[in-house]
Order: C-alpha cells, then structure tokens, then sequence
C-alpha cells in the first residue's frame, strides 16, 4: 500500500491578494494627493485651452451671441490682415537677434567667471540681478525713459558732443533694437546655468589638451562647446520660447500700440489687442493656435537639430 504525500495549503494566494489590496490603497492615497494639481489642470489650463480651440472657429465678441464661423478667423488671418504678418516678422526679428546675443553675452562672462576670479559670489549675484527686475514693468519704464527724445541716452551724447536728435524708442528703424538690448541686459539666468556646465567639465580634458599644444580657442572649440552643448541646447530653448511669449516689455515701450509703425508689435500684443482691446475672442483664441503651431514647430526643429549638434557625456 502506498502512501501520497500532500504538500501543505501555500500562503502564496492570499499574500498576493493582500498585496494587492495594499498597493491599491497607496495608490489611491497618491492620487488623493494629486487631486489639486488634477484640479488646476483642468480647470485653469486644459479647460481654457480646450475652450479656446472651439473659440478660434467662432466670432466670440464677449458681449452677445456666439456664432460657428468655421476657418473664417484663420482665412482672414493668413489673407486680409497684414498687422499679423508684421507682428509675426517682427517677434522673429526679436528671436533671430536677441537670443543668439544673448548666448554670446552669458558664455563668454561665464568662462571669465569660471578662472576663479575673486568675489566670484558678488560678481555672479550682480550679474543674475538683471534676469530678476529685467522682465518687469518698472523696467520697461526705465527703458523708456533712457531712450526717449529726452531720455537720459541723449542726454548723455550730447554731453560727448554727439548728435542725439530723434527718440530711439519713437523711430521704427531703431524702436525694436532697444527692446533687444533689454532682452539681452537679461542674460544673468543663462550665465549662471553655463558656469554651472563649465564646473562640471573635467579639468583633465584641458590638461591633456595643453600638453598637446592646444591653446586657448582650440581648447574651447575642441572641448567647451562639444561638452557644454547640452546646457546651450536647454538655454537656446528656453530663451526662443520666452521670445515667443515677450509681453511686458513691448506693451509699456510702445503704450500698448506697437508703434511707431508696428515696429515693436510682438506677436502677443497683437493678441492682447484683438483679444482684450477689439474684444475679439475669437480671433484672438485662433491667433493663439497659430502661436502654439508655431512654437512648437521651432521647437520640434531645434530638438531634430540637436541630434546632431548636442554631445551628451554617456555617448
């Protein structure tokens, strides 16, 4: 007569349905957690953004009825108003100059800053002071009352005997340079992100390549850029979105018109005025799609560019 041995009842089923129950309730608990910021999504930015879409193919007026209007708002933009197409070149114009510069300006005061010169805390404290105050409207009323007819830039050739005859904000040829000099007086973000890159460069690399002969500009071409290339990509970016978004600057400049002759209509004081001014919502909601487009191709093609020109240290 043989006998079967019976393996014991296993825990493993009732352990794994506890385990279950309990990473349910954690998970529970974290979305708990997380319902605020669920909220403020919905309700502050995916709500509005949603709502905008179905805007941008209305004639919302804010006061009266809203009317299906289809692509009309788009049409119109792209064939019968030319204030678009200039407020479009000039924010180009503004990105094509100011953020190039911009990078220029805070590299090179960064690789001054990185040779360990003394007060090396106060220099970068006064440095990063201007991205701080640069963006506010207290500034941009500085700004005026420096390159205004009377403003203190006259005021100042005049004393070096200088001809100083003409507003530099009230000339189109000269209105959008003084908003890419505030722009780049703004460079203090970007120059404290490259010192920070330049800290992490192995002093090696700069070792070996002395004692093989190279100098100054050889060692930054050959070994800054290539290994810094990530903090540029991420400051190039974040600069051509903020372009993208200027406000402030024009607005309290030109007295919310854009003037003199649209020089200094950027793309989102058009907006404002169609939107908060004409109170054309609807326009105003397809003008901001098309920002969005826009902004996002920019992006999309600095990402593509990247691949090519962005060195990463695992690579």
């Amino acid at each position: 007569m043989t006998t079967t041995l019976q393996r014991p009842p296993t825990e493993t089923p009732r352990l794994n349905v506890r385990g279950r129950s309990r990473q349910r309730r954690e998970n529970l608990i974290g979305y708990a957690f997380m319902t605020p910021w669920f909220l403020g999504f919905v309700f502050i930015i995916g709500g509005p953004v949603i709502v905008s879409l179905y805007l941008s193919f209305t004639d919302y007026a804010v006061i009266g009825k809203t009317h299906w209007v289809g692509l009309e708002n788009y049409f119109k933009m792209f064939t019968k108003d030319p204030r678009f197409w200039a407020s479009l070149r000039v924010t180009l114009v503004y990105l094509l100059i100011s953020v190039p510069l911009v990078q220029v300006f805070a590299l090179f005061l960064a690789n001054m800053l990185n040779r360990g010169i003394r007060g090396l805390p106060i220099y970068r404290a006064l440095f990063y002071v201007p991205s701080l105050i640069g963006g506010s409207v207290a500034i941009a009323i500085l700004w005026r009352f420096i390159f205004e007819g009377d403003g203190l830039l006259n005021g100042l050739l005049k004393t070096l005997g200088l001809p100083a005859d003409h507003s530099w904000i009230g000339t189109p040829s000269t209105a959008l340079s003084t908003l890419i000099v505030l722009n780049i007086w703004q460079f203090g973000a970007a120059m404290i992100i490259y010192l920070a890159g330049l800290k992490n460069i192995p002093v090696e690399l700069y070792e070996a390549a002395r004692v093989d002969g190279a100098r100054s500009w050889r060692q930054f071409r050959s070994i800054t850029l290539p290994m810094l290339s990530p903090v540029i990509f991420f400051n190039v970016l974040m600069n051509v979105v903020a372009a993208f978004q200027a406000f402030n600057s024009a607005y309290v400049v030109s007295n919310g018109t854009g003037g003199p002759a649209d020089s200094t209509l950027f793309y989102t004081l058009y907006l404002y005025q169609r939107g908060f001014v004409d109170f054309d919502m609807g326009y105003a909601s397809a003008l901001g799609w098309i920002l969005l487009i826009i902004s996002g191709a920019v992006a999309a093609l600095l990402y593509t560019l990247s691949r090519r020109v962005v060195f990463y240290g695992d690579e």
